[in-house]
């Protein structure tokens, strides 16, 4: 399997090369130039690390078979619980695909528990000797993942880049106390765009990566611009098919709608691309928040993030350039580089662009769209709780609220998939205030609340926290965030 970029299709890498690179040339992303059919009848019956193995075997086909069976077993084994895939049902027809039982409570896990052994294969499959520095920007949840992915592993270090306040205070404090000889975290003024931009700008700066392999570094990027961090999420949306069709909602072979929220694109891409590999999906259904760009590009075919910026109860999506985006531009309009080319550039030049009618149809052909705010979030949770007694986090009531909206409007009855995204007990303060229970207390005396109130246990590794000492206390502004990595690489 070769990839190409959205920028220049006459660029062919391997997928060890995509995976080292992290960012194509021009800064485009890479795409894989075939996508390879899915085998759900031999598939439906497969463990989860099964499953994830014969996924990446179709996309990573420069790696060892041998390697791909004991990465995918090493990763999606203890280290989620035995609840790697959790399917739960919410309602007749409707199931919650819990991607939050791993290592730090959030559908990241999935991909950047196992791209650390993506990436250090793809160097001995290269014949690469130098050290990869990872520069992460996040809001919320990708960095804490990375972290902990990354930290310690040999021939590497990571840098993560978060929006000052634009975290929840448990997703702060993930990233703040993480160990790990080869981390760096910092806070950044702005908001989670600054950060991205800024990690844009450093891998699109020659002189300055020039000057780091002459040090024997070179730059990667764990975000989902990585093709590393995008290809394992591909596996959850089938096994979550494969659950509803062995319990009796579907048959194999008929469709199913998959509603996720989403501010970057990069997990509603990871569904298109299950499609696209055969998987049965009628309509993918893209929520957000009240930063709610997506909603309206899908609905008139303008990208404009020329618009308010919002800080919300669901912090990973307050996003207003969605960079994975890109990689359905490229797809839907029949790979036309030179297409996204023009639409990037005027992006970057004026902060918007239109889509061709053709494109745009294409686009709303495949996605329907809407978006919640804050209080249509709250009165999700407070509704699902109260009535189906699942209790689901800022992110996943935004999905959820969503969805219902869709169904109604449209009377879609078809059985769908809800990407449940984090664990409600990363955003313990805005889900009990949801609730209408008391948020007065440290973060920790609000977990302790909610457990009572919901009767589920506390992730082991959040109720950790409260012991934690903060390596990480520093804030910067975007425009410094080069010299931080550079003061962080003479340490």
């Amino acid at each position: 399997m070769q990839f190409q970029s959205t920028r220049d299709s006459a660029l062919r890498v391997s997928s060890s090369e995509a995976i080292v690179r992290g960012l194509a040339p021009k800064s485009g992303l890479f795409v894989p130039e075939s996508f390879p059919k899915a085998d759900l009848e031999n598939w439906k019956s497969l463990p989860y690390p099964a499953l994830a193995e014969q996924v990446l075997k179709g996309f990573l086909t420069d790696y060892s078979a041998d390697f791909l069976h004991s990465a995918t077993a090493a990763t999606y084994g203890e280290a989620f619980g035995g609840k790697a895939g959790e399917t739960v049902k919410v309602s007749d027809g409707v199931y919650a695909l819990e991607l939050w039982h791993g290592p730090t409570c959030a559908f990241k896990d999935y991909a950047l528990q196992l791209m650390p052994k993506l990436l250090v294969e793809a160097k001995k499959n290269l014949g690469r000797t130098e050290t990869t520095r990872i520069l992460v920007a996040t809001s919320g949840d990708t960095g804490k993942a990375a972290l902990e992915g990354f930290a310690d592993v040999d021939g590497t270090g990571i840098c993560v880049f978060y929006p000052y306040g634009g975290t929840s205070e448990i997703q702060r404090l993930q990233m703040t106390t993480q160990q790990g000889k080869n981390v760096l975290v910092t806070a950044v003024k702005g908001n989670f765009d600054d950060a991205q931009s800024g990690v844009k700008a450093i891998f699109t700066d020659k002189a300055y990566t020039d000057e780091l392999k002459e040090m024997g570094i070179r730059l990667s990027s764990a975000n989902s611009i990585n093709w590393g961090r995008l290809v394992p999420q591909v596996a959850y949306y089938f096994s979550a098919y494969c659950d509803m069709a062995n319990a009796g909602t579907v048959k194999f072979g008929d469709e199913i709608n998959i509603a996720v929220p989403t501010g970057n694109f990069g997990n509603i891409l990871a569904a298109y691309i299950a499609k696209l590999c055969g998987l049965p999906v009628k309509r993918f259904i893209c929520a957000s928040n009240k930063n709610n760009v997506l909603t309206d590009f899908i609905q008139s075919g303008t990208y404009d993030k020329n618009r308010p910026f919002y800080l919300t109860t669901s912090p990973s999506m307050d996003i207003l350039i969605s960079s994975n985006l890109e990689r359905l531009l490229y797809l839907l309009s029949g790979r036309n580089d030179a297409e996204v080319r023009g639409y990037m550039a005027a992006l970057a030049k004026d902060g918007k662009y239109t889509v061709s009618p053709g494109l745009h149809r294409a686009i709303a052909a495949e996605f329907a769209c809407g978006f919640a705010d804050d209080a249509g979030a709250a009165e999700t949770i407070r509704r699902t709780f109260e009535e189906r007694r699942y209790l689901a986090d800022p992110h996943t009531a935004v999905a959820i609220a969503v969805y219902e909206a869709y169904k109604r409007s449209t009377g879609d009855l078809t059985p769908a998939v809800i990407a449940s995204t984090a664990s409600p007990f990363k955003f313990s303060r805005s889900v009990l205030k949801a609730l209408g229970e008391d948020t007065s207390g440290s973060e920790f005396d609000l977990i302790d609340r909610l457990a009572d109130i919901s009767g589920l246990t506390i992730p082991s590794r959040l109720a950790g926290l409260r012991d934690m000492a903060e390596r990480f206390t520093g804030c910067i502004e975007p425009a410094d965030m080069k010299s931080f990595i550079s003061k962080g690489l003479i340490k």
